[in-house]
């Protein structure tokens, strides 16, 4: 039998097709510039003002940086009927959860309906969105045929493929972290697979269906906030018998099957969000989570038992929270990164604010209108931080990490005694002993 040289993966590589990206956020734009450097790419994202940064060469997320963004061939566009130009659309939307915590399928609903009223027969769609397993085939497909007037399986194909990036990590990139891939019948499962071979180097991981792939994805950030919860766990059993957290783990770390895990507040797109996919599902299914609900449990109240330990810390100084100037550093999820999604930072903030203290807040990294828009707090400057009672090192920015006693201490207000100095070391960033000889008054997680 002769080979198959007309298949989509073909018609890409020899730029007869195109790939579209719907969405350019921390997932969707690294996987555009990526494909871009194989094949013709079309980037889609409705919000203008984010297109208009991509075209001037500016990389909001700073996941590729300004100069790949500037030279990439990635054809940005806010107008969705260039979708259909497209033959092979992948769709990277958030999908966050609501106020109560059950999943909030509106941004991944909306993508669907613009991807289906601009679809053209012989395209496949890949969905990335972190969803609860069922949603791509009982929800998304029935949008995709509704808007197209096309039938899913005869006139188009759908698969899934869980993104796995990780926002600010510049060793687990989108091409060396292996893919897990899934389509609706085994020919679109070889297409995507395929297809996803041109940039993954790390390799691709097929499953048999779409449902385990989306539970591979909410499953696997279910593993991970579960652990960190039993370390939290641990941290704050330790500050109640006085023991450091720290040098507990560095000591339990040295045997050969720890995990690794640390305390801390977990919050971002994926950890903080996923095991409520997990669990929502479940419940409709009859079962009620065990472990993953008091695990989030334990994860969501990390925020508020920092901010208290502050206040603890404070009151032994001899301050009155309330008169207190208290500055944060720090405001996104996660350190060397702007991004501030689900960030649990602001649940310091909140709790702070039930004491009536209005917390100063710096980050380098965070846009601050972005940190406006988002939670109303207004950042100031990182060089204008001084005249502190309290400093809380909230995130671990190589800035925060770099920062010298001496250089602490001078965020203080000049005429404190070094007892008064409170300092919170949230991420465990300095060293015991210089802590303790800087003779600052400091509480870590």
């Amino acid at each position: 039998m002769a080979p198959e040289y007309n298949t989509l993966y073909d018609r890409l590589i020899r730029g007869e097709e195109k790939l579209a990206l719907v969405g350019l956020g921390y997932v969707g734009m690294p996987i555009a510039v990526e494909f871009a450097k194989h094949v013709k790419v079309i980037g889609f994202n409705h919000n203008e003002y984010r297109i208009r940064q991509y075209k001037s060469g500016i990389d909001p997320t700073n996941e590729v940086g300004n100069e790949v963004i500037s030279k990439t061939t990635v054809d940005f566009t806010s107008d969705e009927k260039r979708l259909s130009e497209a033959r092979f659309i992948i769709v990277a939307v958030p999908t966050p959860v609501k106020d109560d915590n059950n999943p909030d399928l509106e941004p991944v609903e909306n993508a669907s309906r613009i991807v289906g009223r601009n679809m053209v027969p012989g395209t496949i769609v890949v969905y990335e969105s972190t969803v609860y397993p069922g949603v791509t085939e009982d929800i998304c497909i029935p949008i995709l045929e509704r808007e197209s007037g096309l039938k899913c399986g005869e006139d188009f194909k759908i698969g899934y493929s869980p993104e796995r990036i990780n926002p600010g990590d510049r060793v687990h990139t989108l091409t060396s972290i292996r893919k897990v891939v899934s389509g609706m019948d085994e020919e679109s499962a070889d297409q995507i697979q395929k297809i996803y071979d041109i940039v993954i180097k790390a390799g691709t991981f097929r499953v048999s269906n779409i449902k385990t792939a989306e539970a591979v994805k909410v499953i696997e950030n279910s593993q991970r906030d579960i652990n960190i919860a039993f370390m939290n766990e641990i941290a704050m059993i330790c500050d109640r018998m006085d023991i450091d957290t720290d040098e507990v783990l560095a000591g339990m770390n040295t045997k050969w099957n720890a995990l690794g895990f640390k305390p801390g507040l977990v919050g971002g797109h994926c950890i903080g969000v996923d095991p409520y996919y997990l669990t929502n599902v479940a419940e409709k299914l009859g079962y009620h989570s065990q472990i993953i609900l008091n695990g989030r449990k334990v994860n969501d109240s990390m925020g508020a038992y920092v901010a208290d330990a502050a206040i603890k810390q404070m009151i032994e100084a001899g301050k009155a929270p309330k008169k207190a100037k208290v500055v944060i550093l720090g405001i996104t999820f996660k350190e060397n990164c702007p991004d501030t999604r689900n960030s649990k930072v602001y649940d310091v903030i909140k709790r702070l604010k039930e004491y009536d203290i209005d917390p100063l807040v710096t980050d380098p990294w965070a846009d601050p209108a972005i940190a406006r828009h988002e939670y109303g707090v207004d950042l100031i400057p990182f060089e204008e931080v001084r005249d502190a009672d309290c400093v809380i090192v909230a995130v671990g920015h190589n800035e925060f990490r770099s920062l010298s006693m001496l250089k602490l201490k001078e965020f203080f207000k000049p005429e404190l005694k070094d007892d008064e100095k409170v300092l919170i070391d949230v991420k465990s960033l300095y060293r015991m002993d210089e802590l303790r000889a800087s003779g600052m008054r400091f509480w870590r997680l």
